[in-house]
């Protein structure tokens, strides 16, 4: 298989949202056990993404994984205020922000590839998600978020 197969990009995309997080979690706090998880995880995605096909035995996301995301995005909303604005990728969750935007890559990466399952497409989409919350959840106890401001620096 050839280095630009898009395979090797989606497991490159995980990689490097999986370290990503490794970086945030000198920000994190009481989140760190989730995300530290939320790692391991990722190493299970890149092994079902590593193993095309229905191979028995081979690692793969399971919906529960996907469902615990879910829970905790959930959970994390309901200490937060509704959006009234788009939030600038900003403050001490910046770190956050970037793995975020690094899952979201790896999700179209993912999408590309074209042969992954759907808990593994649905954990990556709902990985960036859960990092976005989590950047607003940080952020709050830090002192609030940075909004965008429509034409602010006309």
């Amino acid at each position: 298989m050839s280095k630009a197969d898009a395979r090797f990009a989606a497991i490159g995309d995980v990689d490097e949202a999986n370290s990503a997080i490794g970086c945030a979690l000198a920000v994190t706090g009481d989140l760190a056990p989730a995300l530290a998880r939320i790692q391991n995880d990722l190493f299970d995605l890149g092994a079902d993404l590593a193993t095309p096909g229905e191979v028995e035995g081979a690692l793969r996301i399971v919906p529960a994984q996907v469902e615990r995301l879910e829970r905790e995005i959930d959970a994390m909303n309901e200490a937060l205020a509704p959006l009234t604005s788009f939030i600038l990728p900003a403050g001490v969750a910046a770190p956050l922000h970037l793995a975020r935007a690094i899952a979201r890559r790896a999700e179209r990466s993912t999408v590309a590839m074209g042969e992954a399952s759907p808990a593994a497409l649905a954990y990556t989409n709902r990985l960036s998600d859960w990092l976005f919350v989590a950047c607003r959840v940080v952020n709050e106890r830090e002192g609030g978020e940075t909004l965008w401001i429509p034409g602010g620096s006309r």
